[in-house]
């Protein structure tokens, strides 16, 4: 009998990087994130500029919304990759990332015209 170590269950898993459905999970998800890390830098920019009461906000969701930010832009160019986007789609999914709550706008069309499911799978366009 020897003492082989059992497979671990995330080994099995695979990543989510691998499986589309789960790809496109998390690019609603880190979307989603971006847009809500959004609102709460501008919540802490009004108390820190307007009100004049804390800053607070900012110190908190500044570097929240940084890394949400940085996570949105490379899942961005793997999902581009993953799925078979044009570059004109790619630039336009980054570019998303800049304006306020404009990831949510991408995401949902992105969604609606089958953009998070692999190209082989979209349906045809006339």
């Amino acid at each position: 009998m020897t003492n082989q170590p059992s497979p671990s269950p995330a080994a099995d898993s695979g990543s989510f990087i691998d499986d589309p459905s789960r790809l496109r999970k998390v690019f609603l998800a880190v979307a989603a994130l971006e847009a809500l890390s959004w609102v709460g830098l501008l919540v802490g920019v009004y108390l820190k500029r307007v009100a004049e009461t804390t800053e607070v906000g900012v110190q908190v969701f500044g570097p929240i919304h940084g890394g949400v930010f940085v996570a949105y832009v490379v899942i961005s160019i793997i999902a581009s990759r993953k799925f078979g986007w044009s570059l004109g789609t790619t630039a336009l999914a980054l570019f998303c990332s800049i304006p306020p709550f404009f990831s949510v706008v991408f995401e949902v069309v992105a969604d609606r015209k089958g953009l998070l499911q692999p190209a082989t799978a979209r349906p045809a366009t006339a």
